[in-house]
């Protein structure tokens, strides 16, 4: 890190100079607080609600059509635009910045730099999360459901820190991620040398066993075989007379974009169009087990990204209404689509530009399942059900702050930002800027001008401030996780 960034007591401590007068006066909001006293709501009377959470890796904002993209991006998303006239559809969605944070927020409803999990896992990293985080599938786990993640954890990869050791009952994907399919194609790269990725399998309680090689070929057909895996799941599931809940990730859009055969060439616009399709054809047959199961009525489905879209070259993803890539602070990056459908809960044709975080789908799947949130940690996720169901007009959540790594790169409140960072895309170079601007994103969506011009707008960071207080007073009540933690490292215990 350069010494132009702030350092870790910055970000925790710390907040704007413009932001510094309101922090001292304001109080802690409400979304940064552990959710002690949350309520949980029953599941459905006629019946257990199952649950599946379908994760699309680097999903743009531009990408589906009913977010802007589909025909524009040569592919009729056709499944997934009719699903998301079927529910809520979030405009304001916010993932965190990579990866592995993402997904280590949305497992534990915690913003990914409480856990030590801020920064996208490697091969030869050997953190990830610690026995101590409960997951949801811990929770869920507890409250009698068959649970099953398939696809990309990444999150931790050794023993004790896989999906089966936080709750899933089963488990098959790679240990990190998909780009480590493209190390055999490398003339560099030397297997015995430097080490072999293989896709993974266990079940709870027992080893976690190679399956086969992570090649290109495996990696392009492999959400088919997620698909058979997460359908036979669901059959057994419903056979037992047990709620289940499906964390399915499924590989796109993250590179290398290549489609199935069955895919190639379909869309006659290229393998990014094509595997836009597939897709929304793997998305659909999901859909398709649930009414054959006769269980869609009573299944909970979302359907969101896990941050921005690639933005590199050779594989060129779309922001659409918005700028910027993941790894970045920009909108771009702190934007992706996210469905919600709930029958007989969720109001159907909905439209919302409220923020939710990743970390509010924690506390309102657990809410929805009927089981409570742990009141012993730092929880940041709030409880979206009475939004989402139509019970409140306005998100339980006014905003947020955002990191790239462990860098605070700015903070949200309602259409407003608070930007410390100027990076457009992954491969520019960040530059912290001299003075934090203030943009409001209803006037300049595309974050292109140094000042929103008549007005500064420097009311807001009475907002920012709150914001950032909270933030800073929950981490005195509970430090940080570092990076790498020994896995059996508890807060403020060591």
């Amino acid at each position: 890190m350069s010494s132009s960034q702030p350092n870790r007591r910055d970000v925790l401590l710390g907040t704007t100079a413009a932001a510094a007068a309101a922090v001292a006066t304001s109080a802690v909001p409400a979304e940064v607080l552990a959710a002690e006293d949350a309520a949980p709501r029953p599941a459905r009377s006629n019946g257990p609600l199952n649950i599946v959470y379908f994760l699309v890796d680097n999903l743009g904002y531009g990408e589906l059509g009913c977010y802007g993209g589909g025909i524009l991006r040569g592919a009729n998303t056709a499944r997934i635009d009719a699903f998301a006239a079927e529910g809520l559809q979030l405009l304001n969605f916010a993932p965190e910045a990579e990866c592995t944070p993402s997904r280590s927020a949305l497992m534990t409803g915690r913003y990914a730099i409480r856990s030590g999990n801020h920064t996208v896992a490697l091969a030869g990293d050997e953190g990830g999360l610690v026995a101590w985080e409960r997951t949801i599938g811990d929770i869920l786990s507890g409250k009698g459901y068959a649970t099953a993640c398939f696809g990309k954890w990444h999150i931790g990869a050794s023993d004790g820190r896989w999906p089966t050791d936080h709750g899933f009952d089963e488990w098959y994907g790679p240990p990190r991620t998909w780009d480590e399919c493209l190390w055999p194609e490398d003339p560099w790269y030397v297997p015995e040398r430097d080490g072999v990725t293989s896709m993974l399998e266990g079940s709870k309680g027992g080893p976690i066993r190679p399956v086969k090689q992570l090649t290109l070929d495996v990696r392009r057909e492999v959400d088919a075989e997620f698909l058979e895996r997460s359908k036979a799941f669901m059959q057994r599931s419903v056979a037992e007379q047990r709620p289940f809940f499906l964390y399915f990730n499924h590989s796109l859009m993250h590179l290398p974009t290549i489609p199935r055969r069955s895919f190639k060439g379909k869309s006659g616009n290229g393998d990014w169009a094509d595997c836009l399709l597939q897709l929304d054809a793997d998305f659909g047959a999901l859909l398709d087990t649930l009414d054959e199961l006769g269980i869609a009525d009573n299944t909970l489905v979302v359907l969101s990204g896990d941050n921005g879209p690639e933005e590199i070259e050779l594989w060129r993803g779309h922001s659409g209404f918005f700028d910027g890539s993941y790894f970045t602070g920009m909108e771009g990056s702190l934007r992706t689509p996210c469905l919600v459908r709930y029958p007989g809960r969720v109001p159907p044709g909905r439209k919302s530009n409220d923020i939710v975080h990743i970390t509010d789908m924690f506390s309102t799947l657990v809410a929805w399942a009927g089981a409570a949130v742990p009141n012993d940690r730092q929880i940041d996720g709030v409880d979206q059900t009475a939004f989402f169901e139509g019970r409140t007009e306005t998100s339980a959540r006014e905003g947020f702050p955002f990191w790239m790594g462990d860098v605070l790169y700015g903070v949200k409140w309602q259409n407003f930002k608070l930007s410390l960072y100027e990076q457009r895309y992954l491969t520019d170079p960040a530059k912290k800027l001299p003075t934090p601007r203030v943009i409001n994103l209803l006037v300049d969506p595309k974050e292109r001008t140094a000042f929103d011009l008549p007005y500064l707008h420097s009311w807001t960071t009475a907002h920012f401030g709150r914001i950032m207080k909270g933030f800073a007073e929950s981490v005195q009540k509970e430090p940080l996780i570092p990076p790498g933690a020994a896995l059996g490292h508890v807060p403020g215990r060591g």
